[in-house]
């Protein structure tokens, strides 16, 4: 089987809430503070722009992730560029910037793909089964399209979506999904606080009551964390490790950089 598909914990849900935070230039992107910069910039080549705001606390997870893609010796020749929204609003503006955060590709000054945000996962499973689009999904990366897939995007990766965190706005045909990888996921995966007053359940807590009906095994994915997969090889990338459950058996971490089974 081969295709490639990254699987982003970048970003939150629909948008994000306001928090001051202070924000740095990302390594290994270009500051860009122009029109005329990021025309420039953008005229030639293959391209990448990285749109976010300082509130934005999922932009503010997401930087480590962009800021490793960006220095991937093997994406020498694309230009990678990032604005900030307080700054410089009449360029996000010019670019029909919708949400936060965004990343756009573009090839000789063309957009060729954008990608915000991820949803939610009942509803994106309903209409994939309502369009008949999971033949479609397999096929193409089957053939080795590549695939960028975040939140509920994830979620839809596993053998079904039945580990999501989102609310049951509507009801799917199935809970089935694509089934790319041998597992599913819980995105943006929390540990529990100790000591906390909290007298809900935790993810850890859910994920078991999932095993007591179910086989399936679970990675917990934390914020900032992808799944990288070439060809049957999956690769956890980013800095922070992963929560791994089995039925019946104590839940393990993953470190970055190693091949989930």
């Amino acid at each position: 089987m081969k295709y490639t598909l990254f699987i982003l914990m970048l970003f939150g849900l629909f948008s994000c809430k306001k928090e001051d935070v202070e924000s740095e230039p990302i390594e290994g992107l270009q500051v860009i503070t122009s029109l005329n910069q990021i025309n420039a910039e953008l005229e030639s080549g293959v391209s990448m722009v990285f749109f976010h705001a300082s509130w934005c606390s999922v932009c503010q997870a997401q930087r480590p992730a962009v800021s490793e893609v960006a220095l991937d010796p093997e994406l020498s020749e694309v230009f990678f560029g990032e604005v900030e929204y307080e700054d410089h609003p009449d360029i996000v503006d010019a670019h029909n910037i919708e949400g936060f955060p965004t990343i756009i590709i573009y090839s000789e000054g063309a957009e060729i793909q954008r990608f915000t945000g991820g949803g939610n996962t009942f509803e994106l499973v309903n209409q994939l089964y309502k369009l008949q689009l999971f033949p479609i999904l397999s096929e193409v990366l089957n053939n080795g399209t590549p695939y960028l897939g975040t939140s509920a995007g994830s979620n839809i990766c596993g053998i079904s979506m039945m580990n999501t965190n989102d609310m049951p706005i509507v009801y799917p045909p199935s809970f089935l999904t694509l089934g790319i990888i041998p597992f599913n996921i819980n995105a943006h995966y929390i540990d529990p606080i100790e000591d906390s007053k909290h007298m809900g359940e935790t993810r850890e807590t859910r994920i078991k009551e999932y095993h007591f009906f179910n086989n399936t095994s679970v990675l917990g994915l934390r914020e900032g964390s992808w799944l990288e997969v070439i060809d049957n090889v999956i690769t956890l990338k980013g800095k922070s490790s992963a929560k791994w459950f089995e039925k019946d058996k104590t839940p393990v971490d993953i470190s970055s950089n190693s091949i989930i089974k």
